[in-house]
């Protein structure tokens, strides 16, 4: 077995604004990512998908429904990261909203306390927004190549046409 060094880098945001399929969207993608290695330590690809409820123009969500959504999001985060700060369980990749939907997207080093994690919270219906999740092996991290792509450069009008990420 490969034995890997991991330094976990500081996160560092940017914000893009896009349009797709004629509606806009804003992602807030850890830039932090782009260079880090070894990525096959943090290969696999969990996206959490919620519904908005209470809307705005355009999809987004009102005030009240991101204060609602961000509490339960910094549960979310807390249970993948685990217990250990210095060691987290997964890197915070991106979180988009579009047309009535938040997705959350990390890269996880050890799937099975997450997957349990998102389970038994589905089970219990302790989230008050109808949400599913996808947890997909990706040691390339293929999935991941758009949203460190638009992480780095400045976001163009429809630079998401191809839906990639969304």
């Amino acid at each position: 077995m490969t034995e890997y060094r991991v330094l976990i880098p500081e996160n560092r945001f940017r914000l893009v604004e896009f349009r797709q399929d004629d509606m806009p969207g804003i992602a807030v993608v850890n830039e932090a990512l782009v260079p880090f290695e070894p990525k096959v330590v943090f290969a696999w690809h969990l996206s959490i998908m919620l519904q908005f409820e209470d809307l705005i123009l355009n999809g987004m969500p009102s005030r009240s429904e991101r204060e609602l959504v961000d509490s339960w999001e910094r549960l979310v985060e807390a249970a993948v990261n685990g217990e250990d700060p210095d060691k987290p369980n997964a890197l915070f990749l991106a979180r988009i909203t579009w047309k009535a939907t938040r997705e959350l997207i990390y890269r996880v080093y050890e799937p099975e306390a997450v997957n349990q994690y998102l389970v038994n919270v589905i089970d219990s219906k302790s989230c008050s927004r109808n949400f599913n999740y996808r947890m997909e092996h990706d040691p390339e991290w293929e999935l991941a190549k758009w949203h460190l792509s638009t992480g780095v450069r400045a976001a163009e009008p429809d630079a998401t046409a191809d839906g990639g990420g969304i």
